[in-house]
């Protein structure tokens, strides 16, 4: 029997993984023909790691997911810098801009999103492209546009407070760059802080040299000046960055007349309307998440590899518990779960503590003596504990303000589990979605230190608050067998 046709559309983070995970399951191919088709002309990269980039933390090479003989080595079919036309459905064939065509079996949309422009005046050229002076936040090649632009000491706009355009932020005023951040929300991050929270994030950047500019629009964008405000302001800047949200690239499933709503609509399967399509990622639509992490389009691929494969044809993708953390030097911050719950909500206990002058804020929400979320500025110690809390819906201390303070011992807090214990799948890194069998391949590799494992998958270069873990299992697995590293589970 010939193996399945797959056709994966979209070679970003989310189809990079899956192809990953495919090969996984089915090294030589026995069961699947992959074919992957990415619009962008260069091979994957990490996404979240493009404000380091932008710092100038990290190189351009270091965020690459893969080599350029990937692909050869594993057995798929690779085109780069190609775009999909049409979705025939009857005929199961996909038509490439050249008009060429790919039949399939089965066929994965991850198309992922695109940056959205606010309709303010003049950032858009008559042609509809960017207009001079004007760049998104969101692939590789924006951010080389923006290190193109942004000379040292030039006034930058940035034109949203969400988490990529706090990052950009962060990562223009590392390279000395004047920066103001315009947000038409009365405070930053509204959709993961409180509006405490988003003041002591505002003031903690402002001692970074990062202006905000809150609860206004902006009415006009005048190129080589700056951008007018609603409120008659105005902020001089030699370059506007657009960080104002992401919408769902969903123009191929419509056309294909799929059921879309904000996104490409799933079910736990992660089969669209028409069952031999499938969506993960950005693009798709599952009431168990939100869009624009990584994290949840990576548990997805690990799904849908098994379904394509025939691991596990019953495997279901159930949701994801999101933890959000900002990336940015100087800035340790993390949200999770429940975070817009009121300290005088009644079916539920509610902690916080605030401390603006120290750029230091901690909320928790408890259900059943449980985290159901929490807001942590300024508290890597509390972050880390609350968030193994959080993961493994064990009962908080008694104590919530030392809980709170980071006094709190995570070995105390949360019972410790061997790292035999945990299944392969099992997330040690949150920060670039590390599980603990990757830090097993890298062990068998030859990276037989933590700081070996962390330079080979990134683990713990994040926020953190995993390097405990990281380290643990690079001592399990020595313990094990120091010349035949102990399995996965």
């Amino acid at each position: 029997m010939s193996p399945r046709q797959v056709v994966v559309i979209g070679y970003g983070m989310a189809g990079a993984r899956l192809a990953e995970e495919i090969r996984r399951r089915d090294p030589h191919g026995d069961n699947v023909a992959l074919t992957v088709v990415g619009a962008e002309p260069q091979h994957a990269y990490n996404r979240v790691l493009l404000s380091a980039v932008l710092a100038g933390s990290m190189s351009v090479e270091s965020v690459r997911l893969h080599d350029s003989d990937w692909a050869e080595r594993y057995g798929v079919d690779l085109r780069l810098g190609v775009s999909v036309t049409g979705i025939d459905r009857a005929a199961r064939r996909v038509v490439l801009h050249d008009g060429s065509e790919l039949d399939y079996d089965a066929l994965v949309l991850a198309t992922g999103s695109n940056a959205w422009v606010p309709p303010t005046e003049g950032l858009l050229a008559e042609d509809g492209s960017l207009a001079p002076g004007v760049v998104t936040f969101r692939t590789l090649a924006d951010c080389e546009r923006i290190i193109a632009a942004a000379r040292p000491g030039a006034p930058v706009a940035v034109l949203g407070g969400g988490l990529l355009g706090l990052e950009a932020a962060r990562g223009l005023a590392g390279r000395g760059n004047l920066v103001t951040v315009v947000h038409p929300v009365g405070h930053l991050m509204e959709r993961q802080l409180d509006p405490s929270a988003g003041r002591v994030l505002a003031r903690t950047l402002g001692e970074l040299g990062i202006e905000c500019r809150l609860g206004v629009l902006a009415e006009r964008y005048l190129p080589g000046d700056g951008l007018k405000l609603a409120d008659g302001g105005h902020v001089p800047a030699d370059l506007v960055v657009v960080s104002a949200g992401v919408r769902a690239e969903t123009t191929l499933a419509a056309g294909a007349l799929l059921d879309v709503d904000r996104g490409i609509v799933v079910d736990d399967a992660l089969r669209t309307s028409d069952p031999r399509i499938h969506a993960i990622g950005d693009c798709a639509q599952h009431p168990g998440t939100v869009s624009g992490l990584v994290q949840p389009a990576w548990e997805q691929a690990a799904v849908l590899a098994d379904r394509l494969t025939g691991a596990d044809p019953s495997a279901r993708y159930r949701g994801t518990p999101v933890v959000t953390r900002l990336k940015a030097r100087d800035v340790d911050l993390a949200a999770l779960g429940e975070v817009h719950v009121d300290v005088d909500c009644e079916d539920a206990e509610v902690v916080r503590v605030e401390d603006p002058a120290r750029g230091r804020y901690a909320k928790l929400v408890l259900r059943d003596e449980k985290v159901a979320g929490a807001i942590l500025v300024g508290a890597p110690d509390a972050a880390a504990t609350i968030t193994q809390l959080y993961d493994r819906g064990i009962p908080a201390p008694s104590d919530r303000l030392a809980l709170l303070l980071g006094r709190t011992l995570p070995s105390a807090a949360v019972p410790a589990a061997s790292p035999a214990d945990l299944p392969a799948s099992s997330v040690v890194c949150r920060c670039n979605t590390v599980t603990k069998g990757q830090l097993v391949t890298a062990f068998r590799a030859g990276n037989r230190t933590a700081a070996a494992l962390a330079s080979a998958t990134r683990a713990s270069t994040g926020c953190g608050s995993c390097r405990e873990a990281v380290c643990g299992i690079a001592e399990w697995l020595s313990e094990a067998d120091p010349e035949e590293p102990a399995a996965a589970s």
